[in-house]
C-alpha cells in the first residue's frame, strides 16, 4: 500500500482540488457547489486569510484529499478552529480521512494554542461521523434543513471535540 503524505497546500494544486470537488460525491457530502471554475481555487490559494491552514493528502503524488482549518480571530474564540475536509472517492477507505484528521489534530493540540474543534457533518453521512468519532468528537446538537442537496433541504450535526 503507498504511504500517505500529508503536506501544506501549494498553488499548483489548484486544478487538483478544482477535480477533487467537482465530483459528485464530494460534493454530496460538503457544501461545495457543482461546476466550479478553477480559478474559485486559484484564488483561495493566492489569498489566504490569517489562521487558515490547508493541508492536503497526496499517495503516490496524486491528490487524494484536502483539509481546511480556520481558527477563530474573535479574542473570546480564539480557542476554536472549524474545518472542512473532502477525500477523493477513489481513495475512500485507503486511510486518507485518517491522516488528514491526524494532522489537523496535531496542529491544534501542538502547535495553534486550539482546544476546541468544531465542525458541521450531513446528518446521513454516517461515515465521517465514524471518522470523527474515531477522534474524540461528539454530536453536540442538530440543525434541521440547514443545507440544499440535490433539490432537498438536508439536516446536520453540529460535532465538536475538547481537548
Amino acid at each position: 500500500m503507498s504511504q500517505i503524505i500529508i503536506r501544506h497546500v501549494i498553488p499548483e494544486d489548484a486544478a487538483a482540488l478544482t477535480r477533487l470537488y467537482s465530483q459528485p460525491e464530494t460534493q454530496a457530502n460538503t457544501l461545495q457547489l457543482p461546476h466550479q471554475s478553477p480559478k474559485l481555487w486559484q484564488e483561495r490559494l493566492s489569498n489566504t486569510r490569517p489562521g487558515v491552514h490547508m493541508l492536503v493528502a497526496m499517495i503516490d503524488d496524486q491528490l487524494a484529499g484536502q483539509i481546511t482549518l480556520e481558527v477563530q480571530s474573535v479574542a473570546r474564540r480564539r480557542h476554536a478552529a472549524t474545518f472542512g475536509m473532502g477525500v477523493d472517492p477513489a481513495f475512500h477507505r485507503r486511510g486518507v480521512g485518517s491522516a488528514l484528521m491526524a494532522a489537523m489534530i496535531d496542529l491544534c493540540d501542538n502547535w495553534l494554542q486550539v482546544t476546541r474543534i468544531e465542525l458541521t457533518v450531513f446528518a446521513d453521512n454516517h461515515k465521517a461521523i465514524g471518522l470523527y468519532q474515531k477522534f474524540g468528537f461528539e454530536i453536540e446538537g442538530t440543525a434541521k434543513r440547514f443545507a440544499m442537496r440535490d433539490g432537498e433541504m438536508i439536516d446536520t450535526h453540529y460535532m465538536a471535540r475538547l481537548k
